[in-house]
Formats: C-alpha cells, sequence, structure tokens
C-alpha cells in the first residue's frame, strides 16, 4: 500500500514538472513507472546519464543501446529541439528516432533523472557549457581553447612555430597564409606575392618557350628579337630570385655594398603591371632560347628550396578568407595586388580585430576528369597530455559544380564546400563521372586512381600526408588547448592533392557537420559518430575493445605539469645552526691543506691591516687599530691563511658561533 501512493505521488510530481509548451506525457501506468524507476536507478549507479544538444540520433541511439538514460533539456515554446544550426542537423531522422518510443518510456526516464548529475555532454558549441565548472567524471565533447588551430588565423599562425616542436617544414604540406590584420604580416605577403610574380614570370616564360617549340618541332626557329621590356623583366625576376636564394643561405648578411639594389615602390608597381599584361591578358612576346635557358636554371634551383613552386602555378591567385567564418562564407579569390589589398581595407573592424588571412591558392591541383575537389577527413583527440590522436580510415570527396579554370575566380569553380555547391546548379559540361550530388567516396576515387596506374599512391602518399599534416597542426597547438581529461573532440580537416597527389592541409573545422546530405555522408557520417563512441566509451572499459576505422596514429609521452601556486610568490628556507665559515682562532690539532699554520715571525713589514668587511662587522667591539701590532700574538697570520675572507652574520645574533667570535676579538683586543 506503501509503495501504491509512492507512485501515485510520482506520477503527480512527473505531471507537475513537466515543462508547458512541451510533449504531454501519456497516460502513466504504476508497472510502466516501476519498471522506468528500477532502470533509472541502475544507471544513476553506473553513471549513465546523458545529455544531447541538437538532434543527433546516432548518438543518441548509440548511447541508449549501451544503457544510458537521456536528461533532455526542455525549451519553452518547441516541442522539439531546435538548434542553432539547421544545416549540421537532421529534424526528420530526430522526429523518427523518437517516434519509436511508443510506449514512452524514454520520456519517463528522462523525466525521472531531471535532478541527477549528467555524466555524458554532447554539445554543438564550444560554449555551450563551462568546462571549469564540470567535476572530474563529467565527459564533454569539446576542449577548451582549441580555436587556436580551428581557425584560419589560429591556424595560420601557429604553424609559424612548428620548428620548436618537430623538423617538419609547414610549407610541406600548408601553402603560404599571412595574416593582413598585423602590420609586418601585410609587408611580408606584399614581398611574397612580388617574389612569386617573378617566378611566376620565369615560369610562363619557360612555358610560352615549350608551347612554342611544339607548334613548330618540325619548323626552323630563328633568333627572334623581343621587346626591350621582357628582357628587362627577365632580368629583374632572375636577379630577385638569386636575392631570394641568396637569403636562405644568409648570403646576403656577407654581401657587398655594391650589390644592386632591390626595385623601389614605383618600380615594382611597372613590374607588376607588365605581368598583369603578359600572364593575364596573353600579350604576345618572342624569347631568346638565351633567356630561357637561365629562366630554366634559376627554376631548377628553385624547386630544391620552395616546395609550392610546381601547386603555385603562373597566375600569382591568393584566396581571401574570413578568419572566423565557415561553410565558405566570405572567401574570395583574387590574382591582382591591388585588389587583395583593397577587399581587406574595406572593413575596418576585420583590419582591428586581425580577421583576415591570405593564402596561396593552389593553382595546379589534382583533378578528376577536369573538376577540382577537396578530401573531408575526420580525426578524433581524446587527450592533449599525452597527446592522442585517432584518424579515421575513411573520407569523402566533394567536388565542385562546375569544371575547373583560371579564366574565371567565381566560387562555383574554385571552393569545393557543400554548403555553396549544393544551392548550384551542376555544369552540363562536366565529366558525366561526376555524381549530382558532387561527392565520393574514398572507395570510389581508388577505383579511379587504379584506372589510371595510380591506386597505390593513395595509401603511400597521400594517407600517410595527411596523417603527418595533422599530427604537426595539432602539435603546435598543444601548449594553447585546455587538456582537461574526460573529454574529446571530433573534428575535420580539409585537404587538397597537389598534381602529384601530395596532400595539402587547407583547413580544420570544429564540430564539423554530421548531416546526411547524400547517401555518401548519411553512411560515413553515421559510421564515424558510432566509432567514435567506441573510442571514447567502449575502450575506457576495455583497453582491447574494437574502435571501428578509428586508428591510433599519435600518442606522446606524458608531460609533468607543474602545480599551479598562484600569483604569490615566495621563498622557503632554514637557519643554519651553529656555522662557524671564519678561520679558527687557535690552531688546529689535525693538519690540514686548508688552515696552514706557519710558525715563523711575521716581519712587521708583512703585517696588513684587517678586511673592511671585518672592521664594519666588528664595529661594536672595543676600537681595534688599523694595524695589529706585531708583538700581539696572532695564532693565524693573515698572509699565511690561503682561503678567502667572507662574513655571513647569521640571522640570530646570539648564535654560538658569533659569541664564540666576539670573545675571541675582546681577548685579542685586551692584551
Amino acid at each position: 500500500m506503501v509503495q501504491q501512493f509512492q507512485i501515485q505521488d510520482e506520477v503527480k510530481t512527473l505531471h507537475s514538472t513537466s515543462p508547458r509548451h512541451s510533449c504531454p506525457l501519456p497516460a502513466l501506468n504504476p508497472d510502466r513507472l516501476r519498471t522506468a524507476k528500477a532502470i533509472v536507478d541502475k544507471t544513476v549507479k553506473l553513471h549513465k546519464v546523458f545529455s544531447i544538444q541538437g538532434p543527433y540520433p546516432t548518438i543518441r541511439a548509440s548511447l541508449k543501446a549501451r544503457g544510458w538514460v537521456e536528461k533532455r533539456t526542455w525549451r519553452p515554446g518547441h516541442a522539439k529541439y531546435m538548434p542553432p544550426d539547421r544545416e549540421s542537423y537532421s529534424i526528420d531522422a530526430d522526429e523518427k528516432n523518437h517516434d519509436q518510443d511508443t510506449n514512452g518510456l524514454y520520456d519517463l526516464m528522462s523525466r525521472l533523472v531531471r535532478n541527477e548529475m549528467v555524466y555524458f555532454y554532447w554539445t554543438n558549441r564550444r560554449d555551450a557549457i563551462n568546462t571549469s565548472i564540470l567535476q572530474k567524471e563529467q565527459m564533454i565533447n569539446h576542449f577548451a581553447k582549441a580555436g587556436s588551430f580551428t581557425t584560419k588565423v589560429g591556424l595560420c599562425m601557429n604553424l609559424r612555430s612548428l620548428h620548436w616542436f618537430d623538423s617538419a617544414d609547414p610549407e610541406t604540406f600548408f601553402p603560404r597564409c599571412y595574416k593582413l590584420g598585423a602590420r609586418d604580416e601585410k609587408h611580408a605577403f606584399i614581398e611574397d606575392y612580388r617574389r612569386t610574380a617573378c617566378m611566376s614570370f620565369l615560369k610562363y616564360i619557360v612555358e610560352e618557350a615549350q608551347n612554342v617549340e611544339e607548334e613548330r618541332k618540325n619548323e626552323h626557329i630563328q633568333e627572334a628579337r623581343e621587346p626591350p621590356t621582357v628582357s628587362k623583366m627577365i632580368s629583374t625576376a632572375l636577379r630577385e630570385c638569386q636575392d631570394f636564394l641568396e637569403s636562405l643561405e644568409h648570403a646576403d648578411i656577407d654581401a657587398s655594398l655594391e650589390k644592386t639594389p632591390s626595385l623601389a615602390k614605383e618600380g615594382w608597381g611597372e613590374f607588376i603591371d607588365n605581368f598583369y599584361l603578359f600572364v593575364h591578358d596573353r600579350a604576345q612576346i618572342k624569347i631568346k632560347k638565351s633567356l630561357v635557358t637561365s629562366c630554366k636554371a634559376m627554376l631548377q634551383r628553385l624547386a630544391e628550396v620552395s616546395p609550392q613552386l610546381d601547386t603555385d602555378g603562373i597566375h600569382n591567385i591568393w584566396i581571401i578568407k574570413p578568419g572566423a567564418k565557415s561553410r565558405g562564407r566570405g572567401i574570395k579569390c583574387a590574382k591582382r595586388l591591388d585588389q587583395i589589398l583593397s577587399l581587406v581595407d574595406r572593413n575596418p573592424t576585420l583590419i582591428k580585430e586581425s580577421k583576415w588571412v591570405v593564402q596561396k591558392y593552389l593553382e595546379r591541383p589534382f583533378l578528376v576528369e577536369g573538376t577540382k575537389f577537396d578530401v573531408r577527413q575526420w580525426f578524433l583527440v581524446t587527450d592533449w597530455n599525452p597527446l592522442t590522436v585517432w584518424f579515421y580510415k575513411k573520407c569523402y570527396l566533394r567536388f565542385s559544380t562546375q569544371p575547373y579554370s583560371l579564366d574565371t575566380l567565381d566560387k562555383s569553380v574554385h571552393l569545393c564546400n557543400n554548403s555553396i555547391q549544393k544551392h548550384l546548379r551542376p555544369s552540363h559540361q562536366r565529366h558525366p563521372v561526376i555524381p549530382d550530388d558532387n561527392m565520393w567516396s574514398d572507395d570510389q576515387f581508388m577505383t579511379f586512381l587504379s584506372s589510371r596506374g595510380q591506386k597505390a599512391q593513395w595509401e603511400n602518399v597521400v594517407v600517410p600526408g595527411m596523417k603527418k599534416a595533422v599530427r604537426h597542426a595539432l602539435q603546435t597547438a598543444q601548449d594553447l588547448v585546455d587538456s582537461r581529461k574526460n573529454t574529446f573532440e571530433l573534428y575535420g580537416a580539409d585537404f587538397m592533392l597537389g598534381p602529384d597527389l601530395h596532400p595539402w592541409l587547407i583547413e580544420i573545422n570544429a564540430s564539423p557537420t554530421m548531416a546526411p546530405s547524400t547517401p555518401i555522408t548519411a553512411r560515413l557520417c553515421a559510421a564515424v559518430q558510432e566509432d567514435m563512441l567506441r573510442v571514447v566509451l567502449d575502450r575506457r572499459a576495455d583497453r582491447s575493445a574494437d574502435t571501428g576505422d578509428f586508428e591510433l596514429i599519435y600518442q606522446q609521452a606524458a608531460v609533468d605539469v607543474p602545480q599551479y601556486v598562484g600569483v604569490q610568490l615566495f621563498i622557503e628556507g632554514f637557519r643554519l645552526k651553529d656555522t662557524c665559515l671564519l678561520p679558527p682562532l687557535r690552531p688546529l690539532k689535525r693538519s690540514s691543506s686548508k688552515y696552514r699554520i706557519t710558525k715563523k715571525e711575521v716581519p712587521k713589514e708583512k703585517v696588513k691591516s684587517l678586511p673592511k668587511v671585518v672592521k664594519r662587522a666588528i664595529s661594536h667591539v672595543k676600537n681595534i687599530p688599523d694595524k695589529v701590532p706585531p708583538e700581539l700574538p696572532v695564532p693565524v697570520p693573515i698572509e699565511t691563511f690561503t682561503g678567502h675572507w667572507s662574513l655571513r652574520i647569521p640571522l640570530d645574533s646570539c648564535s654560538h658561533s658569533v659569541l664564540l667570535w666576539r670573545k675571541g676579538l675582546q681577548k685579542i683586543v685586551s692584551q
């Protein structure tokens, strides 16, 4: 009878606490409530209460299958979850997941754990929960301060310090990037743009000469007279490239003062304008073979020190990105220096906050039937000390809707983000092998490589290169991210492939979209979420548990973190007791090399005055003459004492050593 009254009270409590405007509770019966209470009591004891922000049906279903109970956060006026970013979720899938709860048992258990602690948080935003107030055993899917490498500005600046963590060069996997909001960064970009224009012009000369040679390979080629402007430009480009090579070898430090100075601002303006005329506008030129040979020789030397020389192309195109936006918003491509600077200078707020970055565009990517693509690759970080990185074995490709061309810089050609391309209609000129949903799985791409005899390069070049880039990017951010235990985070890295299939890291995204927008993402996104829970939950209980397609690629040795003691500094020490640092007042019975005593009489001329330090220390004793008379019995003559004079007066003026010393001095003076 008592239990029946308790069940009735519980039913009243649940109805009274049911949020207004939320889904009403189904008709309750004592048996269902008794079953729910039994399940809840067990899950609470096992610390299996979770909370999810947003409709992630795969994660929710996987946790429930593991015996977890969800503590839902009901919002007034919303019957279902309303995520802030609708693109990252599937509302229909979440509604189907709730419809499976036909008897309302899960809704009932969710209300029964309304006052219990949550032990697993999954949020769609890093700032949704203050991690500093979480208890040690609570898990969350975001690290604090991870924006140091998930923003375009953060990744750009962090990789500059890679040499402190590893011997790798970031320019071998990350295109050159600058933060235009900083004055020194802006100046460095302008210098890079000018230098790249010189290299691009040399490549243009060589390529044009090769094209002419192919067109007239059966004809006799006569030496042609080129316009004076071309010779001058080639000489300028060769000189600037030579200066660049000498700067890498630090030979410019000892350079002669008679060396020809670099171009002035006006000279660079003329060079850049002529560069646009020949390269961008395709003005006709004729070049001597001797100049072409010099250009080829210089390019061979540059290829040894410039890993991005091949992918840079000849148009000197750069991509401008707002540093804090995602899904391709605000990104533009430009190839004129004045256009790039004007795009940034228009918004003084972004300049002040250093939000703009400019990055060298890969003009010569690997194409699939003439269409550009990028690779979305997932990886998981489960700890930052020691740094522990899991790499997912599956990935997918995202294509643009238009064939690749440098004649236009429209985003439909050069940006592969699905959030942009899904609103565009695929071009009829695009190869039919590219699907209408603009996506391929990695298996489909490997089939394409096999048809070209390049399948082995996927395992030998692409995958190792992506792993290396991810590891180096995380190494540079290790000291900046909060290394809270029981925290994990899933990231999405975007790569482009060069003409040799070498991967280039473009950016790293926090909270990558898990929306099943295509059949490819519907399958892979569900699989990566399920495998992620295997790593962070199943492997905690059993180290031999299956981790799916997640592969552990890096686990650093643990680093001891010193205990934080606050801003107050203090020094700990102890008092020395019975310490006598002065020479003994009478001869020692045992011989010692340190205190060597002579029996010879001390001549008057060798008698020296006491050190000033001693006289100041004993000034409170009776007046002592400046020189000790030779007739006074001095146990240890000063000139025969081989040690060094030092005076250390302990804090305690009544110590035993000080008293003995004073008595000895008084006895000498009284005589």
